[in-house]
C-alpha cells in the first residue's frame, strides 16, 4: 500500500518539484505550479486531470478515483492511495499530474517523462 510518504518521495523526485504547504496540507510544485496536494489524512492525493478523463477514470475506477465537491469545477481528480497497486502507478499518476504543470522548458529537457499528447 502506498502513503504519504511514497507520495513524498515519489513527487519530489520529479524535476524541479517542491513541497509547501498550503491550506494546512502539503502540496506538490513544478516551477511554482501546484500539481498534487496530500488532502484529509493523507488518505489520498489530489492531482491534476483533464476534465474528460477524470470523469472516465471515475466511472471506471470508483473505488481509486473521486471528484471531492469543491473541486468539481476544477480539473482535479482525487486517488485513494490504498487502492493504488504499486509505486509504479503512483508514479505514472504523479507524473502525468507533473506534465499537465510543467512549463515546456521542462518537458523538453525532460522527454522520457514523457511530452502531454497535442490538443
Amino acid at each position: 500500500m502506498q502513503d504519504a510518504e511514497d507520495v513524498r518521495r515519489t513527487a519530489l523526485s520529479l524535476p524541479d518539484t517542491t513541497e509547501k504547504t498550503a491550506w494546512n496540507m502539503p502540496t506538490f510544485r513544478v516551477a511554482g505550479k501546484m500539481f498534487a496536494t496530500l488532502p484529509e489524512n493523507e488518505t489520498s492525493i489530489a492531482v491534476r486531470c483533464p476534465k474528460e478523463e477524470r470523469d472516465e477514470l471515475v466511472l471506471a475506477e470508483p473505488g481509486k478515483f473521486w471528484i471531492a465537491d469543491h473541486e468539481a469545477q476544477f480539473a482535479w481528480v482525487r486517488v485513494r492511495l490504498a487502492a493504488l497497486e504499486d509505486g509504479d502507478e503512483l508514479r505514472d499518476i504523479l507524473a502525468d499530474s507533473w506534465r499537465q504543470a510543467a512549463p515546456t522548458r521542462l518537458l523538453e529537457a525532460y522527454p522520457e517523462l514523457g511530452l502531454p499528447a497535442a490538443e
